[in-house]
């Protein structure tokens, strides 16, 4: 069994998805493990990972929509330290994904046609956003 990690590192555009699926599958090819898993982890309170469509992206326009409505910016959050967008991206990430597991085979990530890896920002600010990604096998 090998193990392989390496910090990923992205800096986000205000709340959007960005695609990390091919940095993912850099990581996976550089650490010669053939089959195994991928884990990925976020290394914040304020963002997501997803692993959502990556044909249409009004699939993740209507998420944004959605979330906006599920977890407004103007409710009387008690946190409001960092600004009005920072309890409700705490929000958005504990009912989201802080992480994820991809199965990887022959050396590529295992993931279905239309999907992609995403880090989601949930703030209105840019940020650069740690992911931690470990890969377990052989």
């Amino acid at each position: 069994m090998a193990v392989s990690q390496d910090s990923l590192e992205f800096r986000t555009v205000p709340k959007s998805f960005l695609d990390i699926t091919s940095h993912v599958q850099d990581f996976v090819a550089s650490s010669d493990i053939q089959n195994g898993v991928c884990h990925l982890f976020i290394k914040h309170t304020s963002a997501s990972l997803v692993i959502q469509e990556n044909y249409d992206p009004s699939v993740r326009e209507d998420f944004e929509t959605i979330f906006s409505k599920l977890v407004p910016e103007d409710f009387p959050y008690v946190h409001n330290m960092e600004g009005k967008d920072d309890m409700p991206a705490h929000i958005r990430s504990a009912l989201t994904s802080t992480s994820e597991s991809i199965p990887v085979v022959n050396g590529k990530l295992s993931l279905g046609t239309w999907q992609g890896i995403y880090v989601w920002e949930h703030r209105d600010q840019i940020h650069n956003r740690k992911v931690m990604a470990s890969m377990v096998g052989e």
